[in-house]
């Protein structure tokens, strides 16, 4: 999975920097590379997001474990169509057999394999973005301190551009910009590295506890 996610960063990387570097040139043409470059890293920061993921849920997948081998929020994404059922449907028969059919899927192998369980909802808002991470069990405290950048500095502007309407940033604000949304990346990018090599994705086994023998 480290191969595919240094692969994946890689280019969105590049073309990053080639706006960023068009940014900072002086001449007529600034202001349109700026403008364009706020739209390409958003783009970049949505797909980066998805994509690496996606990623990491079929690296789940492919370790071919049980619903029950797996922490509740990776085995819900496999379960979610009867769990849905259980919880709109008003009959007592329906309600009962989705709920035998979850506990009768819970010693097979799961399958959350695929690209149509992680939704940004082509708009990666903090909100959404914490979404997202916690869906995957990512720790969320360390981006926090970025949220207003990602809803304000970044969507909102986007948002702006996609309309046609005007925005004012200069190339040292939208450099700042491209900076702290890469290190977000990049750091997202190490969670799910992290979180597949240490297999956060497992539900921690259960130990009984001991009987203790009084002492002699």
């Amino acid at each position: 999975m480290q191969d595919a996610l240094d692969k994946e960063m890689s280019w969105r990387v590049k073309e990053i920097g080639s706006f960023t570097v068009a940014a900072k040139a002086n001449g007529p043409q600034r202001r349109f590379f700026i403008r364009a470059g706020v739209a390409l890293l958003y783009a970049h920061w949505e797909g980066f997001i998805k994509s690496s993921s996606d990623m990491y849920l079929n690296y789940i997948h492919n370790k071919s474990l049980s619903y029950a081998d797996l922490k509740s929020c990776f085995a819900v994404m496999g379960l979610k169509s009867k769990l849905n059922m259980l919880r709109e449907s008003k009959k007592s028969k329906a309600n009962v057999e989705a709920f035998e059919f979850i506990t009768s899927e819970l010693g097979k192998t799961a399958s959350i394999y695929g690209s149509n369980y992680i939704d940004t909802e082509s708009n990666l808002t903090s909100i959404v973005f914490s979404n997202i991470a916690q869906s995957l069990d990512i720790e969320i405290d360390a981006y926090q301190m970025h949220f207003n950048l990602i809803d304000q500095s970044l969507v909102h502007r986007r948002n702006k551009i996609a309309h046609g309407e005007y925005i004012d940033i200069g190339g040292k604000e939208f450099s700042d910009l491209v900076e702290n949304v890469l290190l977000m990346m990049r750091n997202y990018k190490t969670d799910l590295e992290n979180a597949a090599s240490l297999e956060k994705y497992k539900r921690p086994a259960t130990t009984s506890a001991q009987p203790q023998l009084p002492p002699s």
